[in-house]
C-alpha cells in the first residue's frame, strides 16, 4: 500500500501543500520520496527512530511513564529567507524583554512614562523582589529564551507566548537532527540544511561571559534531579558543554561565594545554568522546605560572585498579561516596529472588554496568565457548558489572572499516523542565546506536533511529539527564494478534503511545560 496524504479542511495553513495534490516548492523532494514508500516501510522507519531514542535515553515523562519522545519522519522545512525574518523578530523581542526586565528591576522608568501600569507588574506572581539589583557581568538576564510561534490562517508567523524563565526542549532539537541524519540521509542530499550543533558552544560562551571576571570561569548545570521530566536535557547539555551536572546538595555557599564539592575538595563556581524554578532555588529567600536549592545562592549572586542563568524574576516577562504589552516595549525601548506580531489578545481587567468576552465565551480561547504547558487553557468552542460556566466565575472573581485570545487555526503539517499521513496541528519554539552583546537564534528550533487528530495543544505533557525543523538554502537546488506554486504534478496524493487550502512534588514538574 502506497502513502496517502490527508489534508485538513478547517481553513488552517498547510505547511506542505498549497492546494490538494500540489506541494509547496520546498517540500517537493520530501513528497516525492514519501510517495515512493509504503506505509509499512514508513512505520518500520518510525519504530527504528523510537528504538534509537530509547537506546539513547531520549525520553519524556507522560502519565508517570518514561517514553521515547515521538519524532515524526516528515521534517518541517523553512526557507532561509523566511527564517531570516523569524530570527530577526526573535532577536528583537529578546532585546526588548531584556530592556524591560532591567527597567522593572531597576529604575522603573517605564512606569513613570505610563506605558504599563505598575500594578500589572507588581501583581504578577512571577515578579521577584529579591531580583532587584542582581545584574550579571554581561548584563544579560535572558541568557536562553524559547519564544513560541504559530502560523495563522494566512501563513504569517505570530508570537503565541514568551518563555524566558527555564525554556526547555532544545535537547530534542539536537537529538532529532542526529536521528534524522542517521535514518533519513537520502533526504538530506536534496537540501542544504543549516546545522544545529553549534548550540552548546554558544550557550557555554554566554554562561562564561555572564560570570564574574576571572581567567577560567567554572560553569555548572544545576538540576532538580533524575525525577525531573527534562533530566535528559540537563545531562545532554552538561555533557556537550563540558560542564559539571550538579544538584543543590553538591553546592555550598560560604562568604557569599558558591563552591562545588568534588573528590579533590571544594571548587568555586562562577556561573550556574539553573534548571530549578525561582521558588525552589534558595530556601533562605523562597520556599524554606526546598531540598533542591542552594541556601545563600541569592546573596552570592547579589554580591557579584556568581551568575545565575536565567536570572531570578524573569518570569514576570512570561506573564501573559505582560505579553500584551511587548509590542509597545519594542517601540519604547528599541524605537522599532515589531517584526513578529502577537496573537490578538484581550485584557480582561477592562470591564467593557470583560463583558464582551463573558457574553460570548465560546468564541474565545481563555488562558491563565501564569499557566504553562497548556494547563488551564479553555478553548471556547471545544469546552462544555460546565467548563465555560466555571471559567466565567473564575474570570469574574479575579480578572487579572486571565487573558482571552481569538482562536487561531494553528497551521497543520502531514504527520505519520497508523493508517495514513494525516494533518496535525503544530507550533514552533525557536531558541535564542544572549551573550550580552548580541542575540543568536538557533536555526530551526523545535516543531511540536499535537498527535491526536484535531488536538490544538502541542506540549509533550499533553501527549504531543515533534518534527525535525530544517532551515534550508533555497538556491542549493536552484529553487527561487520563497515558496512559489509548482506546476509539475506529484503522484500518489490522496487528499481527504477538496478545495484550496489557505496559507493559512511541584519542583519536579515537566519542564517541557515552559
Amino acid at each position: 500500500m502506497t502513502v496517502a496524504f490527508e489534508l485538513d479542511a478547517s481553513g488552517a495553513w498547510n505547511e506542505m501543500f498549497e492546494a490538494p495534490g500540489v506541494p509547496r516548492a520546498l517540500y517537493r523532494p520530501v513528497v516525492k520520496q514519501l510517495s515512493m514508500a509504503t506505509m509499512r516501510e514508513l512505520h518500520q522507519r518510525r519504530d527504528l527512530l523510537a528504538r534509537t531514542f530509547s537506546d539513547r535515553g531520549v525520553t519524556f515523562a507522560f502519565s508517570g511513564e518514561e517514553r521515547p519522545f515521538p519524532l515524526d519522519l516528515l521534517p518541517r522545512v523553512i526557507s532561509a529567507l523566511e527564517w531570516d525574518l523569524v530570527a530577526r523578530g526573535i532577536s528583537q523581542r529578546v532585546r526588548a524583554l531584556e530592556a524591560f526586565l532591567a527597567d522593572v528591576y531597576g529604575d522603573g522608568q517605564i512606569f513613570n512614562d505610563g506605558l504599563i501600569p505598575r500594578s500589572v507588574v507588581l501583581s504578577s506572581p512571577n515578579f521577584i523582589r529579591a531580583a532587584k539589583g542582581i545584574v550579571p557581568e554581561n548584563g544579560a538576564r535572558v541568557t536562553v529564551s524559547g519564544v513560541d510561534l504559530i502560523r495563522d490562517e494566512l501563513g504569517a508567523f505570530r508570537v503565541l507566548e514568551d518563555n524566558v524563565r527555564i525554556p526547555s526542549g532544545v535537547s530534542y532539537v539536537i537529538e532529532n537532527r542526529r536521528a534524522m541524519t542517521q535514518h533519513a540521509s537520502s533526504l538530506f542530499s536534496e537540501y542544504s540544511v543549516h546545522p544545529v550543533d553549534e548550540y552548546p558552544s554558544r550557550l557555554l560562551a554566554a554562561l562564561r561571559s555572564a560570570a564574574p571576571q576571572v581567567t577560567e570561569p567554572v560553569v555548572v548545570v544545576l538540576t532538580p534531579g533524575v525525577h525531573n521530566a527534562a533530566y535528559f536535557e540537563h545531562v545532554l547539555l552538561a555533557r556537550m558543554m563540558g560542564a559539571e551536572l550538579v544538584e543543590g546538595s553538591d553546592l555550598i555557599c560560604r562568604s557569599n561565594k558558591v563552591f562545588m564539592r568534588t573528590t579533590h575538595g571544594e571548587r568555586q563556581v562562577h556561573s550556574i545554568y539553573r534548571r530549578v524554578d525561582d521558588e525552589w532555588l534558595d530556601p533562605l529567600h523562597f520556599r524554606f522546605d526546598s531540598m533542591v536549592g542552594v541556601p545563600g545562592l541569592v546573596n552570592a549572586a547579589r554580591a557579584g560572585n556568581v551568575a545565575i542563568a536565567n536570572a531570578l524574576g524573569n518570569g514576570v516577562a512570561d506573564d501573559k498579561l505582560v505579553y500584551t504589552y511587548v509590542p509597545s516595549f519594542i517601540s519604547y525601548y528599541l524605537g522599532e516596529q515589531p517584526l513578529l506580531e502577537n496573537v490578538e489578545t484581550y485584557r480582561l481587567e477592562d470591564a467593557e472588554i470583560r463583558g464582551e468576552v463573558l457574553g460570548a465565551l465560546d468564541r474565545y480561547v481563555v488562558k491563565p496568565v501564569d499557566g504553562s504547558g497548556g494547563k488551564g487553557i479553555v478553548i471556547g468552542h471545544l469546552a462544555s457548558e460546565e467548563e465555560l460556566a466555571a471559567t466565567a466565575v473564575a474570570i469574574a472573581a479575579d480578572p487579572r489572572k486571565w487573558i482571552a485570545q481569538r482562536p487561531v487555526a494553528l497551521s497543520t503539517m502531514p504527520t505519520l499516523t497508523e493508517s495514513t499521513i494525516g494533518a496535525r496541528h503544530i507550533d514552533l519554539r525557536p531558541f535564542a542565546i544572549n551573550d550580552g552583546e548580541s542575540v543568536w537564534v538557533l536555526p530551526g528550533g523545535l516543531t511540536r506536533v499535537a498527535l491526536a487528530e484535531g488536538e490544538l495543544v502541542v506540549n509533550s505533557s499533553k501527549g504531543g511529539g515533534s518534527k525535525d525543523t530544517w532551515v534550508v538554502d533555497d538556491r542549493r537546488r536552484g529553487i527561487p527564494q520563497g515558496q512559489q506554486r509548482s506546476e509539475e504534478p506529484v503522484p500518489v496524493l490522496v487528499p481527504k478534503a477538496s478545495g484550496a487550502l489557505r496559507q493559512s512534588d511541584p519542583v519536579l514538574r515537566a519542564e517541557d511545560d515552559q
